[in-house]
């Protein structure tokens, strides 16, 4: 009799755990952890499970993390291409073509400088399976922007969204990403959106990418725009930007800053800022 019940309890007890980790990898309340706690976790989690995501273009994974008390998904993305000069679909050929991970932890590294962290997930550099590659915390979000497109949904509040918005198109610009598709934006159960995957961005062009995109802007990334420092972003960056790069970060800083001063000018702080 109890031969019996042991392989039935102990099925009973594998159900169990999967369901609590099912519970704690799907539950729209994300744990209370700060920035940093995070990054922790997210370099020092052990993998139990790595699977392929099929969408965009470039291989990626979604990892199982855990480190004992917490279990999170997080995302891994190993990509590093450089080409001499790169041919798309469209016609178009990019020059010095680079398609790298460390570019995701330099926007975040950026993102940290200026403000602009809230609207994307940790990433750090970590290896798995002997492949380095960038980790992102894995974002509790229902759907994506292409999604939304699709399916003729508009957001309940339109300032809100307008003002998000209007802060990634600055740091899209800021980076300036060749790659910043509908796919890139992220929609939570509150609208919230968050801005991922920089794989293409920190082309060393001087010239903002798209200045029509800049219309408005928050009032602190403002500031935080100006304030931008070269050392400080060199020091943030090192390892993953090079010093062309950085200068072509700054170069397009203050661009951007001059042309929200110039519609400052012309139409009044409280139409530009907000």
């Amino acid at each position: 009799m109890h031969k019996l019940r042991l392989p039935w309890l102990r099925l009973l007890f594998v159900v169990a755990v999967h369901a609590i980790c099912a519970v704690t990898l799907t539950a729209t309340d994300e744990p209370t952890l700060s920035k940093e706690q995070i990054k922790q976790f997210l370099l020092t989690a052990k993998v139990v499970d790595k699977r392929p995501v099929h969408t965009g273009v470039t291989s990626t994974f979604r990892l199982t993390l855990t480190d004992g008390t917490l279990t999170h998904y997080a995302h891994f993305q190993p990509v590093e291409e450089h080409k001499p000069a790169m041919k798309f679909a469209d016609g178009r050929t990019e020059t010095n073509f680079v398609d790298s991970y460390k570019y995701n932890i330099a926007a975040y590294a950026l993102a940290e400088l200026i403000g602009f962290d809230d609207m994307m997930p940790v990433y750090v550099e970590r290896k798995v399976d002997g492949k380095a590659g960038s980790v992102s915390w894995w974002l509790p979000w229902k759907m994506d922007d292409a999604q939304r497109m699709k399916q003729k949904l508009e957001p309940p509040d339109k300032d809100s969204w307008n003002n998000q918005m209007y802060k990634i198109r600055v740091f899209d610009n800021l980076v300036y990403d060749t790659d910043p598709n509908l796919t890139n934006v992220l929609i939570g159960e509150d609208w919230k959106l968050w801005r991922i995957d920089f794989s293409r961005a920190f082309r060393t062009s001087k010239d903002v990418k798209d200045p029509k995109d800049l219309v408005r802007c928050d009032r602190q990334l403002f500031e935080r725009l100006k304030a931008l420092n070269a050392n400080d972003l060199t020091e943030k960056t090192k390892g993953y930007l090079t010093k062309d790069e950085v200068k072509s970060v700054m170069a397009r800083r203050d661009k951007i800053v001059e042309r929200f001063q110039k519609l400052i000018a012309e139409k009044g702080e409280n139409e530009v800022l907000y």
